[in-house]
């Protein structure tokens, strides 16, 4: 199933996207998509609606250098162990939403990403049952002021701005995440490719580590670290992540109004 939130002419709702391009449809389900969805009959085009982050995380937890390679690029050797951190939930925007760029950072930088959305409240999730509590797997640019990290010795400011964290467009529950393509563009240029297959600690294993620290709540977003490639955005570019499976998240980028 594609799960999905939107903006209809009757307000916000949660979807179910059902066909692909021009003739899809949106189905309003009644309350939430979690568990076995239930749905309320209103049913919109989905041209005539306005696609928004697909789910309202109560946190978003990250990991970073997922990747060998990418761990390589920033200068470190790949991690024994998962290295997690957290974005606020402010952070979030959907597809088509704007990227805005924090005057006090002279470098923000795209992170395409695999994400993955909770399904139930849990803890302490042994690897072998991390499916269980699964809803499905979304799109994620973990947008990063490089400079600030480099200069604060720690993540929160430089990941923590509100639009950095851009979700969608819509959560696939039925794919399988082990080997998925990934793409990241930026104005129409390819800047990361690489594939799912080589995170260094797998979903499970990231859902096990995370869920023995932290109680994992129904809508929390993981995201699974980004492949090498990262680089700097400029206002006026586009920046678009595609994962093979489940599709294109793309966000133009913008300056702050009033910054010079």
């Amino acid at each position: 199933m594609r799960l999905g939130r939107v903006a209809s002419p009757d307000g916000v709702a949660f979807v179910s996207i059902d066909g692909d391009g021009d003739t899809a449809v949106a189905r309003e389900i009644a309350e939430h998509p979690f568990g076995t969805p239930t749905f309320t009959g209103r049913s919109w085009p989905v041209p005539d609606v306005r696609l928004l982050a697909p789910i309202l995380a109560t946190k978003v937890v990250c990991v970073g250098k997922n990747y060998a390679a990418h761990a390589a690029e920033m200068g470190g050797a790949p991690p024994v162990d998962p290295v997690i951190f957290l974005k606020p939930n402010t952070s979030i925007i959907g597809p088509g939403a704007a990227i805005v760029m924090p005057p006090g950072s002279a470098r923000v930088d795209y992170e395409g990403e695999l994400a993955v959305v909770i399904g139930r409240p849990c803890k302490d999730v042994p690897a072998r049952r991390a499916r269980e509590v699964i809803l499905g797997y979304t799109i994620a640019n973990d947008v990063t002021a490089r400079d600030q990290q480099q200069a604060d010795g720690q993540w929160t400011r430089a990941k923590g701005y509100d639009t950095f964290c851009p979700l969608g467009p819509w959560i696939e529950t039925a794919v399988d995440p082990a080997d998925l393509q990934i793409t990241t563009e930026v104005a129409g240029t390819v800047r990361q490719s690489s594939r799912t297959s080589l995170l260094l600690h797998d979903i499970p294993e990231l859902i096990e580590w995370i869920s023995a620290v932290m109680t994992l709540l129904p809508g929390d977003v993981i995201l699974t670290g980004t492949p090498e490639g990262v680089g700097p955005l400029t206002a006026g570019e586009t920046v678009s992540v595609t994962v093979a499976g489940i599709g294109t998240l793309t966000n133009p980028v913008a300056a702050k109004a009033g910054a010079r």
